[in-house]
């Protein structure tokens, strides 16, 4: 289920932060995107990342081709399934009077459509929603620091939560402890996380494990 380096320690140490972000496709979401489609139609190079791509093309040809892959994360949003555990988490970690946002490389628009149909959208304050146009995107931590700078928080009070490695560079970046959450148990990025858990269902188990610890 999980692999921690001291799992006590670090579960009291999650238990106790206050301040908690989270990625969104694929993380509070279940994966849809296929990034490779979404390459090719683009033009980008394979594996290269797709937003930093855009940015380095003519002015021209990067805003035609930022609209489309505005049309295409649309579609997809309008489409997004919850993650198993996701209400469920937050509704606990909200109960517990944790302070929530999300971070995205995805727009604030279709964050808030992916939020809305998947029952998620009433734990998170809208500006406290952050997508590409609104802070740097992921790994690059200007959306936490924001987002701490807002709450009042420091990041030894904060937790990133995400599926790849940009959401752990990012938490990494910004002084956070960092949750890895890889629910089709598909990627090792090593010590970047704080915590490896396969879903956020267990990741609920475990906290409620230590309650009060």
């Amino acid at each position: 289920m999980t692999a921690i380096t001291r799992p006590g320690e670090t579960l009291v140490r999650l238990r106790h932060r206050r301040a908690w972000i989270f990625d969104l496709d694929g993380t509070l979401t279940r994966a849809q995107h296929d990034f490779a489609a979404i390459r090719r139609e683009l033009g980008i190079p394979e594996r290269a990342s797709i937003l930093e791509a855009l940015e380095a093309m003519p002015p021209d040809e990067s805003r035609r081709k930022r609209a489309r892959l505005d049309v295409i994360e649309a579609e997809l949003a309008a489409e997004s399934r919850g993650a198993e555990g996701a209400a469920d988490l937050l509704e606990f970690l909200h109960g517990e009077g944790v302070v929530l946002g999300v971070l995205t490389r995805n727009s604030k628009a279709n964050a808030h459509v992916s939020l809305g149909v998947t029952g998620l959208d009433h734990f998170f304050t809208d500006a406290w929603v952050l997508g590409r146009d609104e802070a740097p995107p992921k790994p690059h931590p200007g959306g936490i620091d924001h987002l701490l700078t807002t709450w009042a928080r420091a990041p030894t009070d904060a937790v990133m939560v995400g599926d790849y490695v940009y959401d752990l560079d990012a938490g990494r970046n910004a002084g956070c402890m960092t949750v890895h959450v890889d629910a089709l148990d598909r990627f090792d990025f090593g010590d970047r996380a704080d915590l490896r858990t396969l879903g956020l269902g267990p990741l609920l188990e475990l906290l409620s494990e230590h309650d009060g610890g």
